[in-house]
């Protein structure tokens, strides 16, 4: 029996239209329209279905033009009086309606003949959009429009018009089309006709017949997410991803793991030769890692401590553990400049005890990345320090039994998993996830849902708490003398650069001018560069120069929010604070406080700002705590914005907010047990319907 997924149509047929059609097959898509389709994860029909709107518009009165309002969007109808091509600093489009009582003036900056033509004067057209009052009347630019030879035939909407997201070359009009074949096609669908149990409200086709064609009837609820169509739809997602990760976690913990059992005794003599005793929090969480890599089943573990916790010490333990019993680890980090401070710290700690630790990274030279292949396939290395390359494919590890991630959100949900083909044949490594960005509870129950939790919830002794102090740009003079006073007296600052830009060449630009500014400004000091452009070696001459005292100031770009360590850094400038999010500004705070020194971080903005970034840095200002930053940056920002965008949505979550709808998640953790015990073939199909492939999840 051939899978409808993978039907394909003979040359000149046209398949049965079913949700797993191809897009191509719809009427009004065609090839062009599919690949332009694609980027949006929209590639069957049934993928449409859950492509939901983004908002309404209200569509259902035609406005009188002397009416409109400025700024508000407005439905007008006219007939066309005027349409001429001007010409300015571009070629664009004038088009002069009038409805008896006043005219209008339509811009259009992208048109083609065949509109042109279809303007003559005489006929009607309907157009939607922001007005815009000007001295010499009201405008619309770039309306939604239609053309007829009667008001009669331009109609006002019976219902409220969706709005969708759409991609480059794309309509509205041609994804509501598409859309409304989609729905034709699902009422048909035995799979979309049948109910799941225990959820509730309005069965999912007519939740999502209510949300793409809307009657208006409850606008106020549509407006404010909680009409019962779309709470039916949000309690259907985030069940779905509670099943798929409890799915995801009984495939890992089915398969065999092998067994650990010395870790209390290598964190033991791990801390016989450290220079620093641990703490209770730290003590506590080695134990719980302890307690599973003896169980003889894949650990997978979140370990969260906020910035300078001391979670690698924690790893540490468990990784010497492991290469006391003839194992390999590796600890995987999202930048060089992480991947390279955790490979010196480990050595540091590891090697005096007999443990080798060596540093796979994308830089390095062909013999280097030759001769470290080798000793991973030989397992003649235990422990391991690189980047995402350690994913590609050559690399082979003989005894791999341990994985730890470091600041999982930078990778992308599920990316963890990536590496358990790296072990044995049978055997699936311990999974250790670590994660400076403490996530809240319930963002933490929708996206670590497979994972035990872990908190260091202590921060080793002699830590002082940070002075933040909030400053406009206008006081730069009074930070400058600030900064070179702390200097001359022995102390170190950071002065990072950020830009909204996501361009390590802009950065690396932003960097280099600050960096020439403050060398002119504060000719006495010697200020040092780092950005993402520089050089490997530059890169780390310029931070051992720092670390050793040599470099007083230290221009960055965000490249140092993580993997830097330098006790005597006591103050940090971060320019353009308003720019960064709390997560970000917290982690680059964490860079200081690190020694016994009372320690400053000035968040200098550009007025003015708006309202969400003074409450930004208004929580910069008052809290150090990271898991109340944490739940306010969720407040403000949101989880896609927390975790990372490749992790948006959660994964992919089209309707879901697990903070607005945190509410649900509790009952439905618990509807999810009961399915997976009594309905496996409905958490299946629920799984299918919001996800698709659980290993497509797990890879995002």
């Amino acid at each position: 029996m051939t899978d409808a997924r993978s039907r394909t149509a003979r040359p000149g047929s046209k398949p049965p239209l079913t949700l797993d059609t191809e897009l191509t097959f719809l009427k009004g898509a065609g090839p062009a329209v599919a690949s332009r389709l694609k980027p949006l994860g929209l590639e069957r029909v049934r993928d449409l279905l859950l492509h939901l709107p983004i908002r309404y518009e209200d569509r259902r009165r035609i406005v009188p033009i002397n009416e409109v309002a400025h700024g508000v969007e407005a439905l007008v109808c006219g007939k066309i009086v005027s349409a001429e091509v001007r010409f300015g600093a571009k070629r664009w489009l004038r088009v002069v309606i009038d409805d008896g009582r006043a005219s209008l003036v339509l811009r259009f900056f992208h048109f083609n003949e065949a509109q042109k033509a279809a303007m003559t004067d005489g006929r009607w057209l309907r157009a939607f959009g922001g007005v815009r009052v000007t001295p010499s009347g009201p405008e619309i630019v770039h309306p939604e429009y239609r053309i007829a030879d009667s008001a009669l035939e331009l109609p006002p909407e019976t219902r409220l018009t969706p709005i969708y997201g759409l991609a480059t070359g794309i309509t509205q009009t041609r994804v509501r089309a598409l859309i409304q074949q989609a729905l034709a096609v699902a009422q048909t669908d035995a799979d979309y006709k049948a109910d799941f149990p225990g959820l509730g409200g309005p069965a999912t086709l007519d939740a999502l017949r209510t949300l793409h064609e809307p009657d208006g009837r409850d606008l106020g609820d549509l407006l404010l997410d909680r009409h019962p169509a779309q709470i039916r739809l949000v309690r259907e997602e985030l069940l779905a991803h509670q099943l798929c990760m409890r799915l995801l976690r009984k495939q890992s913990k089915s398969a065999p793991g092998t067994r650990i059992e010395g870790v209390l005794a290598a964190e033991a003599r791990l801390q016989g030769a450290l220079p620093f005793v641990m703490t209770g929090a730290q003590r506590r969480v080695v134990s719980e890692i302890a307690r599973d890599l003896a169980a003889g089943k894949p650990m997978l573990r979140l370990v969260q401590g906020d910035v300078g916790s001391g979670k690698t010490v924690v790893a540490a333990s468990a990784m010497l553990g492991a290469a006391q019993a003839g194992l390999q680890s590796v600890l995987m980090a999202p930048t060089e400049l992480l991947v390279e401070q955790h490979a010196r710290t480990l050595n540091g700690w590891l090697s005096p005890l007999g443990v080798e630790v060596g540093l796979l990274t994308g830089k390095m030279k062909k013999s280097e990345r030759d001769e470290a292949l080798r000793r991973a396939a030989t397992g003649a290395t235990p422990v391991w320090v690189g980047t995402h390359a350690l994913f590609q494919g050559d690399m082979k590890l003989k005894k791999l039994g341990l994985i730890v991630v470091d600041e999982q959100h930078r990778f992308g949900v599920g990316q963890r998993l990536a590496l358990r083909d790296k072990g044995p044949a049978g055997v699936t490594p311990h999974q250790l996830i670590m994660s400076a960005t403490p996530i809240p509870r319930t963002l933490a129950q929708t996206v670590y849902a497979d994972l035990d939790v872990s908190v260091i919830d202590e921060l080793p002794p002699g830590r002082t708490p940070v002075q933040t102090v909030v400053l406009s740009n206008e006081r730069r003079f009074d930070v400058l003398s600030r900064i070179g006073e702390a200097c001359r007296q022995g102390r170190q600052a950071y002065w990072v650069c950020t830009l909204i830009e996501e361009n390590s060449e802009l950065q690396a630009q932003a960097a280099e001018e600050t960096y020439r500014q403050l060398r002119e400004e504060l000719p006495e000091l010697k200020v040092g560069l780092v950005h993402g452009r520089l050089k490997a070696a530059e890169k780390e001459a310029q931070m051992r120069a720092f670390q050793s005292g040599a470099t007083q100031l230290l221009v960055a770009t965000t490249v140092i929010e993580v993997g830097v360590d330098v006790p005597n850094a006591s103050i940090m400038i971060i320019d353009n604070a308003e720019r960064l999010g709390l997560s970000q500004l917290h982690q680059l705070r964490g860079r200081v406080g690190r020694g016994a020194t009372a320690s400053q971080c000035l968040l200098m903005y550009q007025p003015p700002i708006g309202q969400g970034s003074k409450a930004r840095l208004e929580v910069m200002r008052t809290t150090n705590d990271g898991f109340v930053i944490a739940q306010k940056d969720l407040e403000l920002r949101g989880p896609g914005e927390l975790l990372g965008r490749r992790q948006t949505g959660l994964v992919g979550m089209k309707i879901a907010d697990p903070v607005r709808d945190s509410g649900y998640i509790g009952g439905l953790q618990k509807l999810a047990d009961d399915w997976w015990l009594k309905a496996p073939k409905e958490a299946q199909r629920l799984i299918s319907r919001w996800i698709g492939d659980a290993d497509r999840y797990a890879q995002v």
